[in-house]
């Protein structure tokens, strides 16, 4: 190996020492070294951090779920007083007509409903005149026009089939009053109600 003058080092040792590694004439790795350093970037990702990743992932799942399932449940209430809400005025113009009794008949009030997949069959006064038509998994709230008391139309509907599972059984009813003014009850839990039914 060759001194340089005055006792130091040659300049591509000192670049060695330096940097480490074979250098060009240049000063830039070797091919070689490249390949090597490019080996050691691609390992991919350690055990810990696929760890840490899964318990993230883990934690905000937990989080978001039980709100989705909320959001679910309150859309579906929502959708359930849009459906019975859009017979009121069907069931207003039997009300008027005095024809106080479900059915197809000249006589009978037909409020018209199709089938809901989050609502049940009802036991009596379907609000579809043709209940064993109606599309299966389907139902119709129930309508009544008591003859006594402040109220003379009630549509009340049952939450089933589709419905959330916190949902099903409870009912949702809207009521209209001897004056005319209509109002949305339910049974359902405060947490998924609509503001605009109590």
């Amino acid at each position: 190996m060759r001194k340089a003058p005055n006792g130091q080092q040659p300049i591509r040792e000192r670049l060695h020492a330096v940097f480490g590694g074979t250098r060009t004439a240049m000063g830039s790795p070797s091919q070689g070294e490249s390949m090597k350093k490019a080996q050691e970037r691609d390992q991919g990702f350690a055990l810990i951090e696929l760890m840490i990743v899964v318990a993230v992932i883990g934690v905000l799942a937990s989080i978001a779920l039980p709100q989705y399932r909320i959001y679910i449940s309150r859309a579906q209430v929502t959708r359930v007083m849009s459906e019975v809400g859009a017979l009121r005025t069907a069931v207003e113009t039997c009300v008027v007509e005095g024809r106080t009794s479900v059915g197809a008949g000249n006589l009978q009030c037909d409020p018209g409903a199709t089938g809901s997949s989050l609502m049940i069959v009802p036991a009596a006064n379907g609000a579809a005149p043709t209940l064993g038509e109606l599309p299966a998994g389907t139902g119709v709230p129930a309508v009544t026009f008591p003859a006594t008391g402040d109220q003379t139309a009630v549509m009340t509907a049952t939450f089933g089939n589709s419905a959330a599972t916190v949902l099903a059984g409870q009912t949702l009813t809207w009521q209209r009053s001897t004056t005319g003014n209509w109002t949305c009850l339910s049974s359902v839990p405060a947490t998924y109600k609509s503001s605009q039914c109590l």
